[in-house]
């Protein structure tokens, strides 16, 4: 009996250390895990982080933590303070809560795009003027990448004889689509990537 006691009592400290496992499910299969609940709702809040939903990755790390052993809690919380950071573009504050964690902090890259994040699309409940500085930000970024493109697609094109404008524009059009979809799929490698360093963090703190 005693030894049966021990055994539950060390699956209760080991819940988070099941992350690793359940990286791989989607979010609905997540919403629905039950053996395994905290490790889940930690998974899903992180998740929801990644895409700067902070009220939804606060939600889903709070139901972690209520669901997690308490020798548990003290990492859990650290790395919903990180996920919390990024959701709500505080490069910051991201960076001191990695550090604590005992991980590498994001690179000066990284952060600055975080920044940069921060001017474009800043936090839900921002006043209307950063918002429509944000928009401002955006449309001139636009503006800047689709000339950009106008001037690649001038300066290729003259051993050829060169184009047109309105061709020009055109061409400037799928330059800038290459380099978006680059940009993609550069950014899912990333995230995958996040999503194992995540799960690393949370079970070497637990």
């Amino acid at each position: 009996m005693a030894k049966q006691r021990q055994i539950k009592m060390q699956q209760r400290v080991g819940s988070l250390g099941a992350i690793q496992q359940l990286e791989s499910r989607t979010d609905e299969q997540l919403l629905s895990e039950s053996k395994h609940r905290a490790a889940a709702r930690a998974i899903l809040g992180a998740r929801a982080a990644e895409r700067y939903d902070a009220k939804t990755a606060r939600k889903y790390f709070n139901e972690a933590l209520a669901g997690c052993h308490p020798q548990e809690r003290p990492a859990l919380r650290q790395m919903m303070k990180a996920s919390l950071a990024l959701a709500e573009r505080r490069p910051d504050e991201l960076r001191d809560a990695v550090t604590k964690l005992g991980q590498e902090p994001p690179s000066a890259r990284q952060l600055l795009m975080l920044r940069l994040m921060s001017l474009v699309a800043p936090p839900p409940g921002s006043s209307v003027l950063l918002k429509v500085r944000g928009y401002l930000i955006l449309l001139t970024i636009v503006i800047v990448a689709l000339a950009i493109g106008w001037g690649l697609a001038k300066v290729i094109a003259l051993p050829f004889g060169g184009v047109s404008s309105t061709v020009a524009i055109f061409w400037g059009l799928l330059i800038v689509a290459l380099v978006l979809g680059a940009l993609v799929l550069f950014g899912r490698r990333r995230q995958k990537r996040m999503q194992a360093e995540r799960a690393g963090r949370l079970t070497g703190g637990g």
